[in-house]
């Protein structure tokens, strides 16, 4: 049977509290990935960044150069963590309007969805002893096709289907694998399309809630879904998205 650890409860709202545990989270420099580095080191976690060379460090917060596409050094990343709790896949690319170039779209999967694959099948025997869990940055691309970058759309399809599969191939180790899947959020990738009127003002007529998303409201579900609040969870895709694919 999975061992269970009870959330700390505060006040009305749940707290989380990740004391004792330890997180690893790739792409962890800037947007999502830095918004949900800091939101478990609030809760008490030890974290760690992997980011490109050259990538700004996070106080409170261990950070280590290493390109995911890069096998050898993802190895050698993962022989300096003696033990592992969560995992959280944010590292990603896209190139709009080139990704129909061959060269172009190999890059991108292979950042997007080849080093997720990367990062999973070396974590899990860490995972497998700590019965923990992996969180996968999906998309609302994920659903539906993406004209300027089929690239993009693919591996974040493909990162749904992955993420389906490793659920049900390690639920008997105990590992849980799902997903969140944002929708349009304010973070480095997107700021062509906040600061191109058109762009953004069809966006936000699509969104019911009718604005852009923050860094933070995705990094919180990452956080539910690596809680023992979520421990019956797993193949599972979560979108934030402010009702976007509702429409």
């Amino acid at each position: 049977m999975c061992n269970s650890v009870h959330l700390a409860l505060q006040s009305k709202n749940i707290q989380w509290d990740f004391r004792g545990r330890t997180a690893l989270i790739s792409g962890g420099t800037t947007g999502i990935g830095r918004a949900t580095a800091e939101g478990f080191a609030a809760a008490g976690c030890k974290v760690i960044v992997a980011g490109l060379p050259g990538a700004p460090e996070i106080p409170s917060v261990e950070t280590i150069h290493c390109d995911i596409t890069d096998p050898s050094a993802l190895k050698q990343l993962f022989s300096r963590i003696e033990g592992l709790d969560i995992v959280v896949n944010c590292a990603g690319m896209i190139v709009r309007d080139q990704e129909f170039e061959l060269d172009t779209f190999e890059r991108v999967l292979d950042v997007n969805l080849t080093g997720t694959m990367r990062v999973c099948s070396l974590a899990k025997p860490l995972l497998a002893k700590s019965q923990g869990s992996i969180v996968n940055i999906a998309s609302v691309l994920s659903t539906f096709g993406g004209p300027r970058v089929p690239a993009y759309s693919a591996s974040k399809g493909g990162i749904v289907q992955l993420t389906k599969s490793l659920a049900v191939a390690w639920a008997q180790e105990c590992i849980r694998v799902n997903a969140v899947a944002p929708g349009w959020i304010r973070t480095p990738l997107t700021d062509a399309l906040q600061q191109n009127e058109g762009s953004s003002a069809k966006i936000l007529s699509r969104t019911p809630m009718n604005r852009w998303g923050d860094p933070e409201e995705v990094a919180s579900a990452v956080l539910f879904l690596s809680s023992d609040a979520a421990k019956f969870i797993t193949g599972s895709v979560l979108a934030v998205d402010g009702g976007y694919l509702s429409c």
